[in-house]
């Protein structure tokens, strides 16, 4: 007898699995494509021995994770490698700005804005796993810490150009500070654009910006072996086309956005919520490029290649002016640009002296054209000589990746643009976020919150509330 299927194994999905698999409850996980974990895999994209990740190869949510910190998932092969600068940001005269675990290191590099960042940084580095419990917990709650959670959204409310032009002094810390913001995928002229750079920032110096050993795909790989151990199992190549095909269960989650809910559910939602799910707005796209290298990335600024992650976008102005245009439907010429090269700290996932990179850029939501040039112009410029390492690149548009993966809808990585109201109220105005009009149906996905990120807290919290729910006689409504 199963109690509950659980949609999709991103690591939201997964993570709701395993929160249900260890309060006793039998799971099935079914997966539509061939291999688990969603965003999270590490797949052969170009040549034989070069392993790449599907979406992103970085994870300091994951460590910040309040919910994934309570599993024993090293006992179940996760392992995570700490590159010696969490983020460099390089500059067009060879420099770059660096982020350390350490706030002095990092200042270090940021000139006369050394103390402003540590002022700014230090108070939510000292409190973080509060502030990480209250920012990746249910929007509407009572804070545990209320003075932790109001410091840090006295200034995440803003918008991140302002924050960080009021804070520091030089082009060097308001840029690496918009670079990291930058992960909003919204203009940096909006709210709450701030609290991405905070809470990542913070997440830098508290836990690091760490690679899973073996690639994303360890952490999906870790959470599913939880979910079998616990007596659960996660099934591949088993897509769910209809709720009709769910029966005789307490509970279904749904690790899906609002427009796959609403092919999945169909009629069967009051038109008041199916009007909110249609009317949900989805932000900028990605296009990504996937790299088979001869050698490492040949940084101009050397420090670069002791990074994890690289922001190639050059100075504030040019970062914001690059994300306004994305959002406003046009192709930057200079776009945004993210790059990791995990073979410099995993060299398993390549053979013997060759690399693998990935670098995207921000575009347009849907985005069609190509933006490879685009990009690589932006390697060019602070790696001189990087298209001549080139073995062999997968290129995926925003369309390509909505094909591999139907919750990045447009090439959307976040699960929906994460403006103001969509970060508290997503993906419609509920009291609760995870639960839908259909008794025992939850959402589990990036489009409910907190949001985007590798920390599994959508599908531990979508699983704490079909507990609740359950432990009061609620059950899923069959056909």
């Amino acid at each position: 007898m199963i109690d509950a299927v659980v949609v999709g194994s991103g690591p939201n999905g997964l993570a709701a699995a395993a929160a249900l698999a260890r309060a006793g409850w039998k799971v099935r996980v079914r997966e539509a494509n061939d291999t688990v974990g969603g965003g999270a895999r590490t797949l052969p994209l170009t040549l034989p021995g070069f392993l790449h990740d599907h979406c992103s190869a970085v994870h300091p949510l994951a460590l910040a994770s309040p919910f994934f910190s309570e599993l024993p998932l090293e006992a179940h092969g996760l392992r995570f490698l700490q590159p010696p600068i969490a983020c460099a940001h390089p500059f067009d005269d060879g420099t770059a700005a660096l982020l350390f675990r350490s706030l002095g290191d990092t200042g270090a590099t940021l000139g006369e804005d050394a103390r402003a960042w540590s002022r700014l940084f230090e108070p939510l580095v000292r409190d973080f796993p509060a502030l990480a419990g209250e920012v990746l917990g249910p929007v509407l709650h009572l804070p545990r810490r209320p003075l932790v959670l109001a410091r840090f959204g006295a200034r995440a409310l803003l918008p991140a150009r302002l924050l960080a032009e009021r804070c520091f002094r030089g082009p060097r810390a308001q840029a690496l500070f918009a670079g990291i913001a930058a992960h909003a995928l919204q203009p940096l002229e909006r709210p709450p654009t701030s609290a991405f750079g905070l809470l990542l920032g913070a997440s830098a110096h508290a836990v690091g910006w760490p690679i899973p050993a073996g690639g994303a795909q360890a952490i999906a790989n870790a959470l599913a072996s939880f979910v079998a151990s616990s007596g659960g199992e996660v099934l591949a190549g088993a897509r769910v086309r209809s709720l009709d095909e769910l029966r005789g269960i307490r509970a279904a989650l749904l690790d899906v956005g609002p427009r796959q809910l609403l092919s999945l559910a169909g009629a069967r939602l009051p038109g008041g919520y199916r009007r909110a799910l249609e009317r949900f707005r989805y932000g900028p796209g990605a296009f990504k490029i996937d790299y088979a290298l001869s050698a490492p990335i040949p940084w101009r600024a050397r420090e670069c290649g002791r990074a994890g992650t690289v922001h190639l976008g050059g100075t504030l102005a040019e970062i914001a002016a690059a994300e306004r245009e994305a959002a406003a439907g046009r192709m930057p010429a200079r776009p945004f640009v993210l790059v990791s090269q995990p073979t410099a700290f995993d060299p398993s996932r390549a053979p013997p002296g060759r690399h693998v990179a990935w670098a995207y850029c921000h575009v347009p939501h849907g985005f069609a054209g190509d933006a490879t040039g685009a990009l690589e112009a932006q390697l060019e410029r602070f790696a001189p000589g990087f298209r001549e390492l080139v073995l062999a690149r997968a290129v995926r548009s925003p369309a390509d990746l909505e094909r591999d993966d139907a919750n990045l809808v447009g090439g959307d990585i976040g699960g929906g643009a994460a403006s103001l109201r969509q970060l508290l109220f997503r993906p419609a105005v509920r009291a609760n976020p995870w639960s839908t009009p259909i008794p025992g149906l939850y959402l589990c996905s990036a489009s409910t919150p907190p949001g985007a990120g590798v920390h599994g807290m959508c599908g531990y919290l979508a699983a704490r509330t079909a507990l609740r729910r359950a432990a009061r006689g609620v059950r899923f409504e069959g056909p």
